[in-house]
């Protein structure tokens, strides 16, 4: 069965317009959940709306959402009131202008959507316009309604169709200078740095997501087996504690032998580089200790 769609409306460059849907990228259906139920009874129970002040439960119908406007006092706003705000990217996304999607910093990255064509219609146009992004290598930027809150998103090709990703407003991004601005600057070894380099260069791959395994939901589903089975839960296992690093070059040292040390031909060229673009003038002193960390 085909996804069903989380917004249907169009998309819109200059005066050419398309019909376009949008499917969630991610899904959750094969994921652990739980149900709460009644520790005496085993039965499932639910949950009700009842009144703060009375205490009595609220009858079907009778709730209706509210908006504080002083304490205690509330505007009343009914659903069908809510459902008949529309602005112009209600249901259309308009492409007002277009990045590099490298320019985007990675902190105001969101939720990522499938873009398609809703209608065999509205197919060439879409093709148009996901092709003329593709040959620049260009991202747009547009606003759209979703879940009741406008998100400017930014969309892009994605093989046969795009992808669109919504974008974070910037009141609600804390800058990284809030949280590392108390990170005092530190030089650091070349030779260390160098070591740290041959250790990348020997964990490089691929990526490949299917290589992703879930292993707390395959802790959680050993732990369902277990209970099915009458069996006690499994025993958790302790974490490893990392060792305490007295001399992190020693410790680099031992990681690269630990990662079958440096290639053949990989030799320390670029710390060689480093330590002639930084050596001391001929008559001074060149005996430098090396620092322990």
């Amino acid at each position: 069965m085909a996804p069903r769609p989380a917004w249907k409306g169009y998309l819109k460059l200059s005066l050419v317009t398309c019909g376009i849907e949008l499917t969630n990228v991610v899904t959750h259906t094969e994921k652990v959940s739980f149900r709460i139920l009644n520790r005496k009874t085993g039965n499932t129970v639910k949950r009700i709306y009842v009144d703060a002040e009375t205490g009595k439960p609220l009858e079907e119908g009778d709730e209706i959402k509210g908006y504080e406007v002083s304490d205690g006092d509330f505007v009343h706003i009914e659903e069908d009131e809510i459902e008949a705000v529309q602005i112009e990217s209600s249901h259309t996304m308009s492409l007002d202008g277009f990045v590099e999607k490298s320019s985007i910093e990675q902190i105001y990255l969101d939720t990522p959507y499938y873009v398609s064509p809703a209608d065999e219609v509205s197919e060439e146009a879409f093709a148009v316009i996901r092709d003329a992004m593709a040959a620049k290598k260009m991202a747009g930027l547009a606003r759209l309604v979703l879940y009741q809150r406008e998100r400017p998103v930014v969309i892009e090709p994605l093989g046969k169709g795009m992808v669109l990703t919504t974008l974070r407003y910037d009141d609600t991004v804390r800058q990284p200078g809030t949280v590392f601005g108390d990170i005092e600057a530190t030089k650091t070894d070349d030779e260390m740095i160098d070591l740290a380099e041959h250790i990348i260069d020997s964990k490089k791959t691929k990526f490949d997501p299917s290589k992703f395994d879930d292993r707390y939901e395959e802790a959680l589903l050993e732990l369902i087996r277990a209970k099915k089975a009458g069996k006690r839960a499994p025993k958790a296992k302790a974490p490893p504690k990392p060792s305490n690093v007295v001399n992190l070059f020693d410790a680099l040292k031992k990681s690269l032998n630990a990662e079958g040390g440096r290639k053949a031909g990989k030799s320390s060229s670029k710390t060689t580089a480093r330590t002639k673009a930084r050596a001391p003038a001929p008559g001074r002193n060149q005996h430098r200790g090396r620092k322990s960390a």
